[in-house]
Formats: structure tokens, C-alpha cells, sequence
């Protein structure tokens, strides 16, 4: 199968840009994630793919199979692309049982009975839920109606399946235990997948590749990996892991590092920024990279213990100081009082 290829995809709303130029590939058996803020164009990007909008720019296609060109007015209906589909919204037939509800599709498009009970049966077996086709989606749990929805895509075996934040409507702990079923089975199917979420975790956990949006355009994309331990803005810092921000004024940027004063302190990280001296300047800090001491050091601050907060696995500990807080993990809980924070320079940001 050739790669699935998205190019310089322009869509307006009314007189609102929600994409503007945006350009994506997913190769066989890839996984990309669209990852953004409400907003910035990644429901709008999947939906355009899936040909449940129009755009006025650019081309989507995989190899010499043509879904949408502006210059050459061509605009494949969405039946006609072959995609999977999968909403957030399940959809599923109440009248109708599992079975009925993977195979619905295939009988639409005239498909002999026994290629149906074939296709069928065999996309239940990989989904685990061979044993439930016969039951309605009523008797099923929302865990097991979010693999029918999936399974209902998958029946077509077609080139990408499209997922609109397919597990937005579980539980926190379903969800979790959906997450890894799903990686399982894209792993194990070798699907090529563009998987929608506004939820990094998810986002990092499924994906092979991440594409951030911001506002209708890309900030940055590359593996999970990346983007967490490599952002290139301040935009993809912030919006990745949970995080520390110190405003201070910038005193010094030489090649890999900078140096922002906080408190009359310094403190010294990764190069990001293309400021002057004296400029104010940002620096951001993963809160699990924030280490503790009693005692003043290197990129240290003089901090006082707010409010431990027990999580279950660990600490999370809030520190302050005048209009800055500050918050770490730790294994144990610390006494009240001043610590020292500190921000280790290989893991600190400077835009």
C-alpha cells in the first residue's frame, strides 16, 4: 500500500480559517495522532481526509488513488475513499445484534452472505467479541461498544481507519485499559491509522507519530518521544507533560544554553530563544525532572512547601514564592517549610 498523503489542505468555515496548509503523511502501518487544543483544526483535518468536508486547497490522496484536488476539481465522495470510519459516537444499530452491526455495511454494497458471515466473523475473532455477536449493543459495557464501532471499520479492511477521539466516552480506567487493547491491535493488525485526541497521554501511547496543531497550522510533529523530550516552541513545551514556567529576564544565550535571572537567581537551561539580553524569557520544566534539596545549589530556588498532595504511586509536592508556583513529584512526602527547588539544566527550556 502506498502512504496516505495530505498536501498544503486549505479549509475555511465561513470567513474562519480552520486549516491552513496543513500537510501529513501516514505510511503503511503507521499510527499519527492529530493532538491539539479545542480548535485548532484536527476533528476539521480528519474529517476533510474522510471527505465530511470541503476544502478550498490542496490535495489528499494515497498513491495514484486521488480523493480531493482543488486544481484538478476533483472531490471524491466519502463513500467512495474506502476509509474506515470511527466516531466518537458510537452509532450503533440498537436493533440490530454485533453481528448485524459489523456486517450492515457490507450488505449495503451487495455483498454475497457467506463473504459476510466470512469478513464478519473474522473481524470479531481479532477484536475479541467473536463470542458476543449475537447480543445487542444494549447488553454490551461502553468498553466493548467502542470495539464494535472499531470492528465495524475494520470489516472493509481498508487502507487508513479514521478515529475521532474513539475512546473520549469511557471512564478514566476503561479508558486506560482501551488504550492498550488498541495499540495491541493496531500493533498486532499493522494497521495504518490517523487517531484524533485531545489527550497527549493517549496521543503518546498509541501513535508512532504525533502531529501538533495549533490554530490550523502544524507546530511541530515527529515521534511522541520527540515532542516530549524536544520541543521546538514554546507552544509544543507547554501543551506536552504537565510543567513548571519561570518568567525571568534573559541574561545570557551562547549556542546550547541560556540563562534567565528568577529572584535575582540564575538559572541555566536548553537554548530555545532568539532574545536579547536583558529580554524577558520563559523557561519550562517537567514536573517529574524537578528535584528537592535542603541545601542551595546550581539552578536551585529558595522555595517554601505549600500543600502535599498524595496521588497513590507518589507525591506531588507545591512549592511557592511570591507570584511563583512550583510543583514536583517526590516518592515521599517533605516537612513544611523552605526547600530548595531545583531545575536540572538538561531539562529546562529557555524560549
Amino acid at each position: 500500500m502506498a502512504d496516505l498523503i495530505v498536501k498544503d489542505l486549505k479549509l475555511r468555515l465561513g470567513d474562519n480559517e480552520i486549516l491552513k496548509g496543513v500537510s501529513v503523511s501516514v505510511t503503511p502501518g503507521q499510527v499519527v495522532a492529530l493532538l491539539g487544543p479545542s480548535g485548532s483544526g484536527k476533528t476539521t483535518l480528519l474529517r476533510a481526509v474522510a471527505g465530511l468536508e470541503q476544502p478550498y486547497a490542496g490535495t489528499i490522496g494515497i498513491g495514484s488513488n486521488v480523493f480531493y484536488d482543488a486544481d484538478r476539481k476533483i472531490d471524491l465522495p466519502a463513500e467512495k475513499r474506502g476509509l474506515g470510519l470511527v466516531f466518537q459516537s458510537y452509532a450503533l444499530w440498537p436493533h440490530r445484534t454485533v453481528f448485524d452491526n459489523v456486517g450492515y455495511g457490507l450488505k449495503l454494497r451487495n455483498k454475497p452472505a457467506a463473504e459476510i458471515k466470512t469478513r464478519v466473523e473474522k473481524t470479531l475473532a481479532q477484536i475479541g467479541l467473536g463470542h458476543l455477536a449475537e447480543r445487542f449493543p444494549h447488553q454490551l459495557s461502553g468498553g466493548q461498544q467502542q470495539r464494535v464501532a472499531i470492528a465495524r471499520a475494520l470489516v472493509y479492511e481498508p487502507p487508513v481507519i479514521l478515529l475521532d477521539e474513539p475512546l473520549s466516552n469511557l471512564d478514566a480506567k476503561l479508558r486506560e485499559e482501551a488504550r492498550a487493547w488498541l495499540r495491541t491491535l493496531i500493533v498486532t493488525l499493522g494497521l495504518s491509522a490517523i487517531h484524533v485526541t485531545h489527550d497527549q497521554v493517549e496521543a503518546m501511547a498509541i501513535a508512532d507519530k504525533i502531529v501538533l496543531l495549533n490554530a490550523g497550522t502544524i507546530a511541530q510533529e515527529g515521534p511522541p518521544t520527540a515532542l516530549y523530550n524536544d520541543p521546538q516552541s514554546q507552544f509544543t513545551a507547554e501543551f506536552m507533560g504537565s510543567n513548571n514556567r519561570l518568567d525571568g529576564t534573559l541574561v545570557d544565550a551562547n549556542g546550547a544554553h541560556a540563562t534567565l535571572e528568577v529572584f535575582g537567581e540564575r538559572i541555566t537551561g536548553l537554548n530555545r530563544t532568539k532574545a536579547a539580553p536583558g529580554s524577558k524569557v520563559v523557561g519550562i520544566s517537567r514536573l517529574e525532572r524537578v528535584h528537592c534539596s535542603s541545601n542551595p545549589g546550581p539552578n536551585r530556588l529558595k522555595m517554601e512547601l505549600k500543600a502535599p498532595m498524595y496521588l497513590g504511586e507518589r507525591w506531588e509536592l507545591v512549592f511557592t514564592r511570591e507570584n511563583l508556583t512550583v510543583r514536583a513529584y517526590a516518592n515521599a512526602p517533605l516537612e513544611p517549610g523552605e526547600h530548595y527547588v531545583e531545575f536540572p539544566q538538561d531539562a529546562l527550556w529557555v524560549f
